[in-house]
């Protein structure tokens, strides 16, 4: 009579063993999905809205007790939070407040397009041939530490004052920095990804978009990030020095006319408006990526 008994066949083990990988995938993939949910709203007010409110409220308390307590008393010097209110109230009310910003945003964000169009594609070619690398590498080094203030004075004598002068300034303050980004991305790529890659096919061009440029990603982004953070110092730098009636008047020359009228309270109006640009182009683009980016690659995890 024939046995009922069944022992399990050694091809019904990787079966239930790829069962059992796959729940566990499914568990693992729920508890992320969890933990990485909608956060309640009164949560991230306190973590995230709250700490910057009351940074700011200890900031202008202590700069009205400065002049409340006669610790400075020249209003030439240190002007109160009250008169630097009036100064913006002033250009909100004439209308120029956000006229100020659209010319230096406008500016900032093309120049940075036209940076982002070049420093990529310089930065792919540095990274991936060994010759251009060796050619071009240390002098994209050199010009990343060189102050973007210096070429303000070629600038304007190459291109006059006009706006072809601003966006040369910040492409060659942008440009290295995203080049240099990316170079580091792709060396920190695990050569794995390309010998896969070149198993698959990808080679080439075909290779770089699909391999190397996500590959690269949190490494680009750093780069971008700083190629802003370079956009934005260089155009300040070049509204100041470079300050003309057929430009308009951004923050930097806002800036610039605060101090040929001694007017303390249009400087720090300028410098308000210059960080607070600043701030919200991270807060509202850079940040944003940069947590997607890293979500993307279960490095950003809501604990």
């Amino acid at each position: 009579m024939a046995s009922t008994e069944t022992t399990d066949s050694p091809a019904s083990t990787p079966v239930k063993d790829g069962a059992a990988l796959g729940g566990l995938e499914a568990g693992l993939d729920a508890l992320e999905s969890s933990a990485s949910g909608r956060t309640p709203f009164r949560q991230t007010f306190r973590e995230k809205i709250f700490p910057p409110i009351v940074a700011v409220v200890v900031v202008l308390v202590v700069w009205q007790a400065l002049i409340s307590f006669k610790i400075v008393d020249d209003p030439s010097k240190l002007p109160s939070p009250a008169d630097v209110g009036g100064e913006f109230k002033d250009a909100w009310l004439e209308g120029k407040l956000l006229g100020y910003i659209w010319t230096s945003i406008s500016r900032g964000l093309l120049g940075f397009l036209f940076a982002l169009a070049i420093g990529t594609p310089l930065g792919l070619l540095v990274a991936r041939v060994r010759f251009v690398r060796a050619a071009i590498g240390p002098v994209l080094s050199g010009l990343q530490s060189l102050p973007s203030v210096a070429w303000v004075p070629p600038a304007v004598i190459w291109l006059g004052l006009n706006n072809s002068m601003m966006y040369a300034v910040i492409l060659l303050g942008a440009v290295p920095s995203i080049a240099n980004g990316l170079v580091s991305g792709i060396d920190q790529v695990p050569p794995l990804y390309l010998r896969a890659g070149r198993t698959m096919g990808a080679t080439g061009l075909k290779g770089a978009w699909h391999i190397v440029m996500p590959a690269a990603l949190p490494g680009y982004l750093a780069g971008l990030k700083q190629g802003w953070a370079f956009s934005w110092r260089s155009l300040m730098a070049a509204e100041i020095i470079a300050s003309s009636p057929d430009l308009g008047i951004g923050l930097g020359a806002l800036l610039e006319n605060g101090r040929n009228a001694s007017s303390m309270p249009m400087v720090f109006e300028a410098i308000f408006l210059i960080l607070f640009v600043g701030i919200a182009i991270d807060l509202l683009i850079f940040s944003p990526l940069e947590r997607r980016v890293l979500r993307g690659r279960g490095l950003l995890v809501k604990s």
